[in-house]
């Protein structure tokens, strides 16, 4: 006769098990983001140092990233979806560690933006894939939580890349943009292969029938606007973030000459609003009340653009700072939106991941590329980037309050 309470022992087990396999995959997350901004955050540096470029080169190059990046986005996550999330993360990490250590032997301009290229198609097989495996077999309420674990572990991880980057650089040399990911992918496909092993003997946790129930804001939600019409204005909204934060990046180098700031100080300084973001997350992870409504995702994006221009045309570092901290909370309520509504609606969530990517893309493109085209033909206005892309931004804007009234007319003619 079995022991009182043995019947629920295995859940239970089974239960840790996947909980421990969940720690791996964010820890995954954590070292993706690590090694990606060790690279990407300060190759504008690099192709400054080393080639020479200047603010208009680095957001050609930035557009470029982000061009490649919108249609590897959509097609990996339907990979991933379709071949298997491990298999996904496997193909991504060594093509990702091999374009490393091709690229610490280049010494052209042109072999470097060739790895660019490549690497935002070898990305896109990791950040779909990690953002299923976190929220799969999950509650509404399991993906909440889960989704705010997996922002907070990024964004934190982010931040202390981009805090550490500049230090490193100026010590460890301009190669170190490619060894020290390198050596990051390395350890993650060990991980992985770790993972793989441990997943085979862990049964997916099923979700409970109850927790399937739409979450009291949920429903809220549904009176003035549809949850999908949330989710369709969620990733109107984040691809702009991304044209004001990959537009930063790419002209920090001359915000850097600006300021006197050199590699170092840029980590000390200039980080401030990736850690501003990462409080967002841990705030808007406990606090749910921003779920389904629209005045939040609004006051962001205003506070976006507001910030995005004193950050361009400050001349003084305070000014610099402070605009960084709001900043940093507006892009992560607007991130967050879009993957938590992406996750929380999504029955194939790599694909769902997939097409949240593609919109980053689609950002990270449009921003340098507009910022680009205008000091391209106004060469003599150093502020013409800036303003072009506070314009789109602007446009971006009118996009969301425009999506907003056509979605309360769908549903007040639905009802």
């Amino acid at each position: 006769m079995p022991h009182p309470g043995t019947q629920n022992s295995k859940p239970a087990t089974d239960s840790l098990k996947v909980g421990r396999l969940k720690t791996g995959y964010l820890v995954l997350a954590a070292l993706n983001t690590l090694a990606n901004c060790y690279f990407f955050n300060y190759l504008v540096f690099y192709l400054r140092d080393r080639f020479g470029f200047g603010n208009r080169g680095n957001l050609w190059v930035s557009a470029l990233y982000g061009f490649i990046y919108i249609f590897s986005a959509w097609q990996c996550g339907k990979f991933a979806q379709r071949r298997g999330y491990l298999t996904s993360l496997k193909l991504g990490f060594s093509g990702l560690m091999a374009l490393m250590l091709v690229g610490g032997f280049l010494g052209s301009a042109a072999g470097v933006i060739c790895i660019v290229a490549a690497y935002s198609i070898a990305l896109l097989f990791t950040w779909p894939a990690l953002e299923a495996l976190v929220s799969e077999n999950e509650t509404h309420s399991g993906v909440q939580h889960m989704v705010g674990i997996y922002n907070c572990t990024w964004s934190a991880a982010a931040a202390v890349a981009y805090f550490t980057g500049g230090p490193l650089y100026d010590r460890m040399g301009r190669g170190a943009i490619f060894w020290l990911p390198a050596g990051l992918f390395l350890v993650q496909l060990i991980l992985l292969h770790w993972l793989s092993f441990r997943r085979m003997t862990v049964m997916p946790a099923t979700p409970d029938p109850e927790g399937q129930q739409p979450p009291p804001e949920l429903a809220a939600g549904r009176r003035t606007v549809d949850p999908h019409g949330f989710l369709k204005m969620a990733w109107l909204a984040n691809p702009f973030a991304y044209v004001a934060m990959n537009t930063l990046l790419a002209v920090m180098p001359g915000i850097a000459q600006k300021l006197d700031l050199s590699p170092t100080r840029v980590g000390l300084y200039c980080s401030i609003w990736f850690f501003a973001r990462f409080a967002a997350f841990a705030f808007l992870w406990k606090w749910t009340g921003w779920h389904y409504r629209f005045r939040w995702l609004f006051s962001a994006f205003v506070a976006l653009i507001i910030c995005f221009m004193f950050l361009l045309l400050a001349r003084e570092l305070w000014v610099f700072v402070l605009a960084q901290i709001f900043f940093g909370l507006s892009a992560g309520l607007i991130y967050y939106s879009s993957l938590f509504y992406s996750m929380d609606l999504g029955e194939a969530s790599a694909e769902h991941g997939g097409l949240h990517e593609a919109a980053i893309g689609a950002g990270i493109c449009a921003g340098p590329a507009v910022g680009a085209v205008s000091l391209q033909f106004l060469p003599h206005h150093p502020n013409a980037g800036t303003f072009a892309v506070t314009g789109l931004l602007v446009f971006g804007l009118g996009g969301l309050l425009f999506l907003w009234r056509t979605q309360q007319t769908r549903m007040r003619t639905m009802n």
